[in-house]
């Protein structure tokens, strides 16, 4: 049953998800969409209205509608963040999506804005703050702390009593050890493997893989 009402920051992809799932596994009705006005080149996306950010308060009334701010990690999350704000300026209340397929262990409820979907296992104690987005598949170990305006991906490990500080970007499985703390603004890579605490807004690369001189028909597997 829908008791409440939301409107989507956003026209790309994850605002099209958003609304996917907020549909299927939410108490929230999807009632509109708004952009910049410099982006809003049509009246309606997904068969909903859309209308310019700078008007969204004439048609959606922070009294009645509650805004979901759908954007990607683009400038190591720091887009989401500006308008994460914006909408708390003009008094909106933030919605969050957490899928129910998702294994939801903490004793404490995910900041504003949260994105947490399906298969992710948040173990207990785990602290989440607010404009998160966990993708699908992640493991989020036992009294670690994710802060404000984070991006983590697909099947990211994040071992036990780890840090993740604001406005980081984790790839598709990178793998956090045990009581690291990755530092503001850093960027891990797909498939890195992190044991140690990062500098501040660096970027960590995975070892490459190696091509052999073969042709695969020649291993015996």
């Amino acid at each position: 049953m829908k008791t409440k009402k939301v409107v989507i920051f956003g026209t790309g992809d994850i605002a099209q998800l958003a609304k996917y799932y907020f549909d299927i596994d939410s108490a929230y009705e999807v009632v509109g969409f708004t952009v910049d006005k410099d982006y809003c080149l049509s009246p309606t996306f997904e068969n909903l209205p859309l209308v310019p950010f700078d008007d969204v308060e004439k048609h959606f009334s922070p009294n009645e509608f509650e805004m979901f701010i759908a954007l990607s990690y683009a400038k190591m999350n720091k887009l989401r963040e500006i308008k994460y704000f914006k909408a708390k300026e003009m008094n909106y209340k933030i919605a969050s999506y957490v899928s129910s397929h998702c294994s939801y262990l903490s004793q404490f409820s995910p900041g504003e804005n949260a994105f947490i979907l399906e298969d992710n296992t948040i173990q207990p104690y785990v602290k989440i703050g607010d404009n998160v987005t966990l993708w699908s598949g992640n493991h989020i170990g036992h009294h670690s702390v994710i802060k404000n305006h984070n991006f983590i991906s697909s099947h990211v490990v994040i071992s036990g009593h780890c840090i993740i500080e604001p406005n980081c970007f984790i790839g598709v499985n990178a793998t956090i050890g045990h009581q690291v703390t990755i530092a503001n603004e850093t960027l891990v890579a797909a498939g890195a493997v992190i044991t140690k605490n990062t500098e501040v807004a660096s970027v960590y690369l995975p070892t490459r893989s190696i091509k052999l001189d073969k042709k695969s028909s020649s291993i015996k597997l």
